[in-house]
C-alpha cells in the first residue's frame, strides 16, 4: 500500500458506528464518549466538593457564596472541545484519567480568583478537598452510574418505545384482518395479522417495563469499601449515612456493601434486560422479512433508493435485514458486559475498567437496529389480497374446527363420531381438499343441523377465533411502558 489511511486528517472512523452510522446514534454521543464520561467523572468531582463545603462536613471547608458554587458547576457545564483537549494532555503525563480529571479541577481552582475577581475565598488552598477521601472507583461508579442512567433513560428507552408503539398501532389497525397462520412453516388454524403483531408488542412492552424499572446503583466508601481513610480523617462522621446521602443526591441507588468497586449486578441485569429486548426486535424483523416474501406486505413507501444493482423490479427488505445483523452484534456484547462486570477478582481487578468503556458501542447497535427496525415498518403497506388468497388456497386448515365439533357432537350422544382426529387425517392429509370438498364431507357427518349448517358456514378467513378481539382487549387496553417516576414531560 502507498499510504496509510489512520495519516488522513480527520482520521477516518475505525467503526461504522462513528462512521457509516454516525447519525443514526449521535445522541448517545453525549453519554457514552470518553468526553461524556470524563465530563461526569467532572461532576461528581465538584458534586462531592460542594457536599462537603455545604454541609461543613470537615473543619475549614470553603463557605461557598452562590457565585462559586456557579462557577464550580460551570466547570462541568463548559466542558468543550479546548477543555477535552487540555484534560487528555494531562492524562498523557498521570497515565491515569481520574487523576487526570482531579489535576484538571486543581488548574480551574487556581484560576477562580481571575473569574470571580480577589473578593473570593476560592483557589489553590482547598485542593485538599478535591477528591478527598475517594478512590477512583468512587468516581467511576457514580459518573458510569449517571452516563448509563441518563442514556437509557433519555435516548434509548424513547427509541424503544418507540418502536413498539409503531408495533402496537399496526396491530391494532389490522387486528381483524384475516392471516394464514403457519407452525413449523406450513399451514395451520388462521389468525390475524394483529393478533400476530399484538404479541410482539405485548412481549416488547413487557421488557420495557423491566428496563423501567432499573436500580441504577452507585458507591463511595473508598479503596477497599470501609470508609478507612473517611475515618481516618475525620472518625466523629456517620461516613456510611454521608455516603448514601451524597449518592442518592445524585439521584442513583445507594450501594452499602462493596469491594473497590460496585458489584455492576445491577448493569448485568439491564444488559440482560436490554439484550432480550433486542432479541424479540429480532424476531420482529425476522417475522416480517418472511411476511415480506410471502407478499403480505408491498415495500412501497419512499422507495428512491436501489434495490439491486442488476434487477430493477427488486425492493428488498434492508431495514430489517439491517436490524437483525445489528441486533446480533448489540446482543453478543450485551452478553459479554453482563458476563464479565459481574465478576472482580479478590477486591478489585481492571476488567470492568476496559469492558465499560464498551457500553455506548453495545446500546449504540441497538439504537442503530431500531431506527432500521423503526423505518422498515414505516415503508410497508398490507397487502390483504395476498393474505386472502393464502388462506383460500388451504381449506384444510378446517380440519381443526370440524374434528372439534365432532368431539363435542360425540360427547353429547351423537352416533358415528368416533376417532374425529383420525378420519379428519384421513381425509386431508397427504392431498389437496378443496372447500366444497369439505363442506360436502361435513353433511356425511350426520350432526345435528345447526352444527352442520355452522361448520359449512366457515372459511379459511372466517375461522379466526378471538384474534381480532385479543388485540383489543389486551393490547389496546394495555399501558405501555410510561415515563420514569417523578420525570417532567410538558
Amino acid at each position: 500500500m502507498s499510504f496509510s489511511l489512520a495519516g488522513l486528517e480527520p482520521r477516518p472512523a475505525l467503526s461504522p458506528l462513528d462512521g457509516r452510522y454516525a447519525a443514526a446514534i449521535a445522541p448517545l454521543v453525549d453519554y457514552f464518549s470518553e468526553p461524556a464520561l470524563n465530563r461526569a467523572r467532572l461532576m461528581v468531582e465538584i458534586e462531592w466538593f460542594l457536599y462537603l463545603a455545604d454541609n461543613h462536613i470537615l473543619r475549614n471547608a470553603p463557605r461557598l457564596d452562590g457565585a462559586e458554587r456557579d462557577y464550580l458547576r460551570g466547570i462541568v457545564h463548559s466542558f468543550g472541545p479546548p477543555e477535552i483537549a487540555e484534560l487528555a494532555a494531562i492524562e498523557r503525563e498521570t497515565v491515569h484519567d481520574v487523576k487526570a480529571v482531579e489535576y484538571f479541577l486543581q488548574r480551574r481552582l487556581a484560576a477562580a480568583a481571575d473569574a470571580l475577581g480577589d473578593q473570593t475565598t476560592l483557589g489553590p488552598h482547598h485542593n485538599p478537598l478535591l477528591h478527598f477521601a475517594l478512590t477512583s472507583e468512587d468516581v467511576n461508579s457514580l459518573a458510569y452510574g449517571w452516563t448509563i442512567k441518563g442514556g437509557v433513560e433519555q435516548v434509548w428507552l424513547p427509541a424503544a418505545e418507540a418502536v413498539t408503539a409503531d408495533l402496537a398501532a399496526m396491530a391494532i389497525d389490522s387486528a381483524n384482518l384475516p392471516m394464514l397462520a403457519r407452525t413449523h412453516g406450513q399451514a395451520a388454524t388462521p389468525t390475524t395479522l394483529g393478533k400476530e403483531l399484538a404479541v410482539m408488542a405485548h412481549r416488547l412492552r413487557r421488557q420495557l417495563r423491566r428496563i423501567r424499572r432499573t436500580e441504577y446503583l452507585g458507591k463511595l466508601n473508598g479503596a477497599t469499601g470501609t470508609y478507612g481513610a473517611h475515618m481516618a480523617a475525620a472518625p466523629h462522621i456517620d461516613w456510611p449515612e454521608v455516603s448514601r446521602d451524597f449518592v442518592e443526591s445524585l439521584g442513583l441507588v445507594w450501594n452499602p456493601l462493596t469491594t473497590q468497586i460496585e458489584s455492576h449486578d445491577w448493569q448485568s441485569e439491564l444488559y440482560s434486560d436490554i439484550a432480550r429486548f433486542g432479541q424479540i426486535s429480532h424476531n420482529v424483523a425476522t417475522d416480517m422479512w418472511g411476511y415480506i416474501s410471502l407478499g403480505y406486505f408491498a415495500q412501497v413507501r419512499g422507495q428512491g433508493s436501489v434495490g439491486s444493482s442488476t434487477m430493477p423490479h427488486k425492493v428488498n427488505p434492508i431495514r430489517f435485514e439491517n436490524a437483525e445483523a445489528n441486533l446480533e452484534i448489540s446482543g453478543a456484547l450485551l452478553g459479554s458486559l453482563a458476563t464479565t462486570l459481574v465478576t472482580s477478582r479478590f477486591q478489585r481487578d481492571l476488567t470492568d475498567s476496559t469492558t465499560q468503556r464498551n457500553i455506548g458501542v453495545a446500546l449504540g447497535h441497538s439504537l442503530l437496529a431500531i431506527d432500521n427496525l423503526r423505518r422498515g415498518l414505516a415503508g410497508l403497506d398490507v397487502d390483504p389480497a395476498a393474505m386472502a388468497a393464502d388462506l383460500a388456497a388451504n381449506p384444510e386448515v378446517l380440519a381443526e374446527p370440524i374434528q372439534s365439533a365432532m368431539r363435542a357432537a360425540a360427547l353429547a350422544g351423537t352416533p358415528d363420531l368416533d376417532n374425529p382426529y383420525e378420519r379428519l387425517k384421513q381425509f386431508t392429509r397427504g392431498r389437496r381438499v378443496s372447500l366444497d370438498e369439505i363442506r360436502e364431507f361435513i353433511g356425511t357427518l350426520g350432526l345435528e343441523s345447526d352444527v352442520t349448517r355452522r361448520l359449512q358456514e366457515l372459511s379459511p378467513d372466517s375461522y379466526t377465533g378471538l384474534a381480532g378481539e385479543l388485540v383489543t382487549r389486551y393490547l389496546a387496553a394495555e399501558q405501555p411502558a410510561g415515563p420514569i417516576e417523578g420525570e417532567q414531560h410538558d
